[in-house]
């Protein structure tokens, strides 16, 4: 298996920006699309357990648009073969001073694009004290 084929890598990274851009942006049409559309999707949220592609539309349809701005740090995608990715990164929020949230996702290519089929979102305290 190649890991890291640079085409790809450029693929995925496209796609975690346009992620990353809707969300702070509250882009719902864009996350919805970037979510596969499948009931074995998950999404593990600071403070939900989402199953399924309906529970995670109907989160980010109720979710607040107020205070989603963030800034990312060490962020790391890695792709296996030509289908298949991780993308990890930190993120910071001045709402939440001395903490850092951490966002895992796992891509795949499907003949529609590239797709996250889990996400796991946490925040901890910053053993780094805080970014600013």
């Amino acid at each position: 298996m190649e890991i890291d084929l640079p085409d790809v890598l450029a693929e995925v990274t496209a796609q975690f920006a346009r992620y990353e851009k809707a969300l702070v942006s509250n882009d719902i049409a864009v996350l919805d699309e970037l979510f596969r559309n499948d009931p074995r999707t998950l999404r593990y949220g600071i403070g939900e357990n989402l199953y399924g592609y309906e529970e995670i539309m109907a989160f980010r349809a109720a979710r607040s648009p107020i205070g989603l701005g963030r800034r990312t740090d060490k962020t790391v995608i890695t792709t296996y073969g030509r289908d298949a990715a991780v993308a990890s990164t930190l993120f910071y929020r001045d709402s939440l001073p001395g903490k850092v949230g951490r966002q895992m996702q796992t891509w795949v290519r499907f003949p529609e694009g590239w797709r996250v089929v889990a996400a796991h979102v946490s925040i901890i305290n910053d053993p780094q004290g805080s970014k600013t």
